[in-house]
């Protein structure tokens, strides 16, 4: 289980959940912060919606183009997700909800295991028809070669991302370990996110419920500021470093 200790690890389970703010400083823009994305271009959720993308194949080919031009392909771990390691390797207990799919927290050092991708993962594409997995980038490769909207090379089914779209369920197993951790957590921090997408922003409250110590870093408020102990209004790049590296030093 997520929550397991390893022999290594010592004292309270820290639990991080990690929204899109916490990637903005390795050049990936959020979604409804101020400059987010879907208030820049609404017309852009659509590419992301599965209704949209299984019915009209223009909308998939223009969301191949996006995936083509993301910033997540260049981008690099930042000094919040640095900080999440350096804890993680102090020997305190971490373990990461994410709602981010641009697989930051691994690239930086976070062991797999220690990592919830609620909504999936960008790095691989997966067929709608037969559900077999392959690789983002072979398909961008394909796409690049001439194909505007590669089909399964196993079954000639609709490919997607990997990723939870607008319209689809989270992964029930997926969700049933964050809803652990955070029952688990005594300290539960929730970074970068506005708190507005459910059930992801839900598990603050749970953990609050269950008598976790919940900070809040964010820098707009939140539906769930009246539950935290702790609100930090400060970039996620100054705050988080300072909070975590605090933990790693009452920790060792």
């Amino acid at each position: 289980m997520p929550t397991q200790q390893t022999t290594t690890e010592r004292g309270p389970l820290v639990a991080l959940l990690s929204g899109a703010g916490i990637s903005t400083d390795s050049g990936i823009p959020d979604y409804r912060g101020p400059n987010g994305l879907w208030r820049q271009n609404p017309d852009a959720e659509k590419l992301v919606t599965y209704e949209y993308y299984m019915n009209d194949p223009e909308v998939r080919r223009q969301s191949w183009r996006m995936r083509r031009s993301s910033p997540t392909w260049t981008a690099r771990p930042n000094v919040a997700h640095e900080a999440v390691v350096r804890l993680e390797r102090s020997g305190v207990p971490v373990r990461v909800i994410t709602q981010n799919v641009d697989g930051l927290h691994q690239l930086a050092g976070l062991p797999e295991r220690k990592v919830l991708e609620l909504h999936g993962n960008s790095r691989s594409v997966v067929c709608t028809r037969c559900a077999v997995r392959s690789s983002m980038a072979e398909a961008l490769e394909r796409v690049a070669a001439g194909e505007e909207d590669p089909p399964c090379r196993e079954c000639g089914g609709i490919l997607k991302s990997a990723t939870v779209m607008f319209g689809e369920g989270l992964d029930p197993g997926m969700l049933s370990a964050a809803v652990e951790v955070a029952k688990a957590s005594e300290v539960f921090i929730a970074a970068g996110t506005s708190l507005h997408v459910q059930p992801a922003a839900s598990l603050t409250e749970l953990a609050a419920a269950h008598g976790a110590r919940l900070v809040i870093v964010n820098a707009e408020p939140t539906p769930y500021d009246a539950l935290a102990t702790d609100i930090i209004r400060e970039p996620v790049g100054v705050a988080l470093p300072r909070l975590l590296d605090g933990f790693a030093a009452a920790g060792s």
